[in-house]
């Protein structure tokens, strides 16, 4: 069968393309193993509009957050379940200096509705150690990826547009028309593969990082379920009394087995937020696409325009995802051009240096 795309990878970044894709029209075949502890499948969905120690917006959160919020609408709107839950994010500093940093800060006024309140002593919540305060963040949440992975695959199976298997690329043919697969064909194939992309022969020039990623699962009591925590890490209420704690950043051993030590570091890490005892429930490991500049990466090969790559989204695909799917939909159908920031081009030196 003849398609205009095939998608290879159904991880968050590939859903939410192919996904836009056949919602623009457009024949679409997706090719994905199966795999539970994929890092899509892992990450507890975090959307933070505010980053990092030096609290900076999240780059261009305010192209990327309404994109995103409209995008996840459709979806439950589409499959009659929530996906997207909404919730302030408190973000504990972890000392006075921190909280003198964020002071001298917030006089701006880009934060809008990004920041619902600034606390300079503890909220006094029960269970939560806030010596020094923190700010309430808005505009956040987190996405049940698994689900709405699952309902996506539920559906392509539905319409036949699946292919549960792993990708072999020796099977791929380069044609005048586009590529071959075995014996599907299409115009274009747009490699969504994550971290596996370093292994791809057409884009393994790309600076991905594997940057392995632990999670906990932990039950206790006493925490506020309608409330993010984040101090060094996040901890996400996902029902029953139960939280996830994460994440882990390791990129000297990027393996996906949970190890000893990701356990007593988020258990640690943890304990710096909640006074009270808990439980370990689940423990996943994943590996997420990171890239040099912390950009995505998008584009079509430089030498082979039938192939494409749509990857490095790292540890805010939720947040950039639904935006870059309809701007690079744009780009495929020839209505636009990458932007700057995130087109491969940028890298064009490494590929050059592979090709000698």
């Amino acid at each position: 069968m003849k398609y205009d795309f095939i998608v290879v990878g159904h991880g968050l970044a590939g859903a939410i393309l192919s996904y836009t894709l056949r919602k623009r029209g457009h024949q679409v075949l997706v090719i994905d193993e199966p795999r539970a502890s994929g890092a899509s499948r892992v990450a507890a969905g975090l959307l933070n509009p505010i980053a990092g120690k030096r609290f900076a917006k999240t780059w261009l959160a305010d192209t990327f957050i309404p994109a995103a919020d409209a995008f996840y609408n459709e979806l439950e709107a589409r499959f009659e379940q929530q996906l997207f839950v909404h919730k302030p994010i408190y973000k504990i500093f972890s000392s006075i200096g921190e909280q003198n940093t964020w002071m001298a800060k917030s006089g701006g006024g880009e934060w809008g509705d990004y920041i619902l309140a600034t606390h300079t002593q503890s909220i006094n919540q029960p269970g939560i150690d806030d010596p020094n305060g923190g700010i309430m963040i808005g505009r956040g949440g987190n996405l049940q990826v698994a689900l709405m992975l699952d309902l996506l695959e539920q559906e392509l199976t539905g319409k036949g547009l699946l292919l549960p298997e792993r990708f072999e690329i020796d099977k791929l043919q380069l044609t005048e028309g586009g590529v071959k697969y075995k014996e599907q064909e299409a115009k274009q194939l747009i490699f969504c593969e994550g971290f596996q992309v370093i292994h791809n022969p057409y884009f393994r020039w790309l600076p991905i990082q594997p940057t392995k990623g632990e999670v906990l699962e932990v039950q206790t009591q006493n925490f506020d379920p309608e409330c993010i925590y984040n101090k060094a890490v996040y901890v996400v209420p996902v029902g029953g009394s139960r939280f996830k704690v994460g994440a882990t950043y390791d990129w000297r051993q990027p393996d996906e087995e949970p190890s000893a030590t990701g356990q007593q570091e988020l258990s640690e890490r943890f304990s710096q937020i909640a006074s009270q005892q808990f439980q370990v429930v689940h423990h996943w490991a994943g590996i997420r696409p990171a890239v040099r500049d912390r950009k995505p990466l998008l584009g079509t090969h430089p030498q082979y325009p039938q192939l494409a790559v749509f990857n490095g989204m790292g540890s805010k695909g939720v947040l950039m995802a639904p935006y870059l799917a309809q701007h690079f939909s744009d780009v495929l159908e020839g209505k636009a051009e990458v932007v700057a920031d995130v087109h491969i081009c940028r890298y064009l030196s490494l590929y050059y240096d592979y090709i000698k």
